[in-house]
């Protein structure tokens, strides 16, 4: 069994990518790639067609991870088409959950927020590194690693 996971977060320029990549990169170490597809997508659509910012590339490639994926908008399809929809904060939560609830059609997609899977903070939330320094890129790295860790554990 395949099971679908899309990351979801604003842009999908900083956070949801380097999700995407962070898990694409662990369940590699794993050899279980084949069990997973995995993708990103922003609530919002300013950045369509993007790669992802470099400060998070750049902090992404020093610890052995690629961040490939160009963003891309969430759309009602991906409501269905994925298993499990992780969100990086409350606001891109009930943009999802409420895209959910306008469809006409019930949904087969589990949208939770991304840091239920976390296994050491407190944060419920993965804070946007886009508007501060470089530090805030590692700490949402080690925030992702720390969530794919543990989504990997509940899987």
């Amino acid at each position: 069994m395949i099971t679908r996971i899309l990351f979801v977060c604003l842009g999908n320029i900083c956070r949801s990518p380097a999700a995407e990549a962070v898990l694409i990169h662990k369940i590699r170490a794993k050899g279980i790639s084949d069990s997973f597809v995995v993708d990103s997508a922003g609530t919002g659509g300013w950045h369509v067609g993007s790669q992802a910012d470099q400060r998070m590339r750049d902090a992404a490639k020093r610890r052995g991870v690629e961040i490939i994926s160009k963003a891309r908008q969430i759309t009602i399809e991906d409501l269905n088409d994925f298993d499990l929809i992780l969100t990086m904060d409350t606001d891109n939560y009930e943009v999802v959950k409420s895209m959910s609830m306008e469809t006409d059609t019930l949904t087969s997609a589990v949208i939770k927020p991304f840091l239920t899977y976390a296994q050491n903070t407190r944060l419920t939330e993965v804070p946007d590194p886009y508007y501060g320094g470089e530090e805030g890129f590692d700490q949402v790295l080690d925030l992702l690693e720390d969530a794919c860790d543990g989504l990997l554990v509940d899987l």
